[in-house]
């Protein structure tokens, strides 16, 4: 996955495609006359382009693209105290999307953690991710470690892309998710590069959504990070029992249940 990717659509400029739509001609725009009267409306092929960019540019994982809060599975957890825990972080994640806009205004993120790996967090910041998108907001998604290696590219002087142009991508998108936050190994630049990037969106009010293996507290990430990151985001525990494995099985049996009844 490539960080630098742009949306290609902006929602007020126009529309480019490879073959005219009828509707519109491929300017995006349909005319309209009316008792004497010229005006446009957005084709759906805009909207359409719009929410394809909108994907492009949020770099989800494709392994998660049809995930979405009310597809979330909950019934994966086997152990009775996982199942109150997602519950409840489940519960506490609907009531933060119901309220989004205001949370949205606030600059009001998420920090989802366990210690366990696979238990789940990054198929939930995947589904709101995607929900996010629906709702029209433009999201980027990436692991830390993929921050890291972008920036390092950036150094590479037959990059078009430099760390400056890079850093600003990702503290001005409206919405950023960094995917295992803390499992990389923090090197005294890495912590200033994050500090960088956390402080101006703490600043700009802009919504961050983190997962990671460690509690806020445990993170080697200087005060100054952790301290923006306490005052911006709702802390979400998660169980502490994996079920990547249970849910990589049971899309195995469905599979091969289809196989079996073609």
């Amino acid at each position: 996955m490539t960080l630098s990717r742009k949306a290609s659509t902006s929602e007020s400029g126009t529309t480019s495609t490879d073959s005219k739509c009828q509707q519109c001609g491929g300017t995006g725009w349909i005319r309209h006359r009316e008792d004497g009267k010229e005006y446009f409306s957005e084709c759906e092929c805009r909207k359409k382009q719009i929410e394809e960019s909108r994907l492009r540019f949020a770099n989800i994982p494709v392994t998660f693209k049809d995930m979405r809060l009310k597809n979330f599975n909950i019934a994966a957890y086997k152990d009775e105290k996982s199942k109150a825990t997602i519950r409840a972080a489940c519960k506490y994640i609907k009531q933060y999307m119901s309220c989004f806009e205001s949370e949205h205004k606030d600059g009001m993120g998420l920090y989802l953690y366990s210690d366990t790996k696979g238990s789940g967090k990054t198929r939930m910041a995947a589904s709101i991710a995607n929900e996010l998108v629906d709702m029209g907001y433009q999201v980027k998604f990436s692991l830390s470690t993929e921050i890291i290696q972008e920036i390092k590219r950036t150094w590479d002087r037959d990059n078009d892309l430099s760390e400056s142009k890079l850093l600003d991508q990702l503290q001005e998108t409206d919405i950023l998710v960094i995917d295992d936050f803390g499992t990389e190994q923090v090197a005294g630049w890495i912590n200033d590069k994050f500090y960088q990037i956390i402080n101006n969106r703490y600043v700009d009010h802009r919504v961050t959504i983190f997962t990671s293996n460690y509690p806020l507290e445990k993170l080697e990430y200087d005060d100054r990070i952790t301290n923006r990151m306490k005052e911006v985001s709702y802390l979400i525990a998660f169980p502490e029992e994996s079920v990547r494995e249970k849910i990589a099985a049971e899309k195995n049996e469905a599979m091969l249940h289809r196989v079996a009844g073609r």
